[in-house]
């Protein structure tokens, strides 16, 4: 797949909301390279409320390992447990997908390093790496979209021999975002979820990615878009690029170098 030539690239869609502040780091790589973000989120996610989980037959205080994977899965776990009154023993354990998500947890509870762990470098192997050293004697709670689940995560704790079952406390659905983005041409696409590249898709199902530079956030992401036949050639996390700002902020230095 070409990339663009140098100086070429303009235009780079972000599928995530915009950022708050003015003081975004995107906003700082806009400046540096001299490039244009377009902010548009597209999935939306759809709680499930307490009356539907307790179908699940799960009892949360009975669990004392949780796995999350994104902070929007933190955010519908203590939503589910305020909305059904449940009150979370301290001695519970966290394992987070990265240091961000982990450091998220701050606005829930007593942020205590013997309880809240996470992987290295983003990578589901890092995660399940730090799972493996803690695994015995813990019961675990993995919280997910219910149409979206990492199956890597599901098949280790099932080949590893540990206690766990799965919480669904929200859906993930694809946002209409046809007439926003629709006339509009990007030279580089950044996912960050399965669902926002199924969501592209649903909302334009004929496109191919010719020039377009794909970039993709999590394993999981990653191979969603190879999956629908395109080719990342943004990568992140990884060791020398944590963020999608910083593969980014790489890949234009690179670029404008050529």
């Amino acid at each position: 797949m070409a990339k663009p030539e140098a100086g070429k690239v303009q235009h780079i869609l972000i599928s995530q909301p915009r950022p708050k502040s003015e003081k975004s780091p995107y906003f700082d790589l806009e400046k540096k390279h001299g490039v244009t973000l377009d902010f548009e989120t597209l999935i939306m996610l759809e709680p499930i409320t307490g009356k539907d989980f307790r179908r699940q037959k799960i009892s949360i205080p009975t669990y004392s390992g949780v796995i999350f994977t994104s902070r929007n899965a933190i955010d519908h776990f203590f939503r589910t447990c305020e909305e059904m009154k449940i009150n979370v023993s301290q001695d519970t354990k966290y394992f987070c997908i990265t240091e961000a998500v982990a450091l998220y947890l701050q606005k829930f509870i007593l942020y205590r390093k013997r309880k809240v762990f996470y992987g290295t470098d983003g990578s589901n192997k890092s995660l399940l790496d730090v799972i493996n050293k803690h695994k015995e004697n813990l019961n675990f709670l993995y919280v997910c979209s219910e149409n979206q689940q990492d199956n890597e995560i599901i098949s280790w704790l099932k080949q590893h021999d540990c206690s766990f079952d799965l919480a669904f406390m929200y859906r993930t659905k694809s946002n209409d975002v046809k007439k926003s983005l629709g006339d509009k041409q990007f030279d580089v696409l950044c996912f960050f979820t399965p669902s926002g590249v199924k969501s592209w898709f649903d909302n334009f199902p004929d496109f191919k990615q010719q020039e377009t530079v794909i970039g993709t956030f999590g394993d999981n992401t990653r191979e969603a878009a190879i999956r629908a036949g395109l080719t990342p050639q943004i990568v992140a996390p990884l060791p020398k690029t944590p963020s999608m700002i910083t593969a980014l902020d790489q890949f234009l230095a690179g670029n404008g170098e050529k």
